[in-house]
């Protein structure tokens, strides 16, 4: 079955009102935030594949996100990049579930985005949620921030997850948020949830970001808790600190950022429009290339023992 530019594998299962859970690369999947998380949830409820595009080439430029080819079993086998979609139900709460990874589109957004909205819309899909991952001045010392947009019920839900701090942003943004606004001109719930990662140390796979994704969405739709078992992430960040405490400079920077996050980001309810809410100078401030130098070889040693947990089915994006 044919639905938009989505090939749908056949027979189509009758879904109700499922949850779409989405991730979009590589605009919001820093720490590949979204990928891990929908990947665990993938796994915990044995999703299966519902459909891919029939021509991806249609959207995406191969150039920037690369063809691969690995061996399977002795024989060469040829991936294309893609966007895939999975669907599962979860007996435990009779709830059905969609899960979206989605690419940036190189070419015809527009078309790209309506093939989504119009898989959504025949599903009849209750909820839209978006989930991810961005960089922020934020220290790796304290509880991750994870901001968003929730209905009420959900709000009610996660209660001291979830800041209260509302983004101003302004400027450039993804095509894919066509998606967004057509879902929520369809009177279609649509959610959001966003982890805010240090930007002093970039991980490859941030498990804590994706503990703390994972922590709300268990508390929102009544998933288990050890879905949100933050002990990798934990470690992680406590290499982190080992590897950074002689360092003088960037263990300063640590020192401010947690000032600032002490007096403002956890106690403001306010939204980013507060006077209070400056983000310290220091923490936009270019270090000086030794130690940038020095923070690079410590995230990839640190990404170093990684497996493939976060691993996209379409995993192929270049650089």
């Amino acid at each position: 079955m044919r639905v938009g530019d989505f090939d749908l594998i056949e027979p189509v299962p009758e879904l109700r009102n499922p949850i779409a859970f989405a991730m979009l690369r590589p605009w919001i999947d820093v720490g590949r935030v979204g990928t891990l998380t929908l990947t665990k949830l993938e796994r915990h409820l044995e999703a299966k594949e519902l459909g891919r595009l029939a021509e991806p080439g249609n959207f995406f430029d191969f150039t920037r996100y690369r063809p691969r080819m690995r061996m399977v079993n002795g024989k060469r086998v040829f991936t294309t990049p893609n966007s895939i979609v999975h669907h599962a139900h979860d007996d435990s709460t009779d709830t059905d579930y969609l899960f979206l990874h989605i690419r940036e589109p190189h070419s015809m957004g527009e078309r790209y985005c309506d093939s989504i909205s119009q898989l959504l819309t025949k599903f009849e899909v209750a909820e839209y949620c978006r989930i991810g991952g961005m960089y922020d001045s934020v220290p790796h010392t304290r509880p991750l921030l994870v901001t968003g947009s929730l209905t009420d019920e959900q709000a009610d839900k996660t209660e001291g997850l979830v800041s209260r701090r509302r983004s101003t942003y302004q400027g450039p943004t993804s095509i894919v948020n066509l998606v967004s606004e057509t879902m929520m001109e369809a009177e279609v719930s649509t959610t959001s949830l966003m982890a805010h990662l240090p930007q002093y140390v970039q991980l490859d796979e941030d498990h804590m970001g994706a503990a703390r994704i994972m922590e709300i969405l268990c508390a929102m739709y009544g998933l288990p808790r050890s879905l949100s078992d933050p002990t990798r992430g934990q470690q992680q960040y406590r290499d982190i600190s080992k590897a950074v405490e002689n360092n003088s400079e960037v263990s300063g920077l640590i020192s401010q950022l947690e000032a600032y996050y002490d007096r403002v980001l956890a106690e403001s309810g306010e939204s980013e429009d507060s006077e209070e809410s400056e983000t310290p100078e220091e923490s936009t401030s270019q270090f000086a290339p030794d130690v940038e130098r020095f923070l690079s070889e410590m995230g990839q040693r640190l990404d170093g023992d990684e497996d493939e947990d976060g691993e996209d089915p379409a995993d192929d994006e270049e650089g």
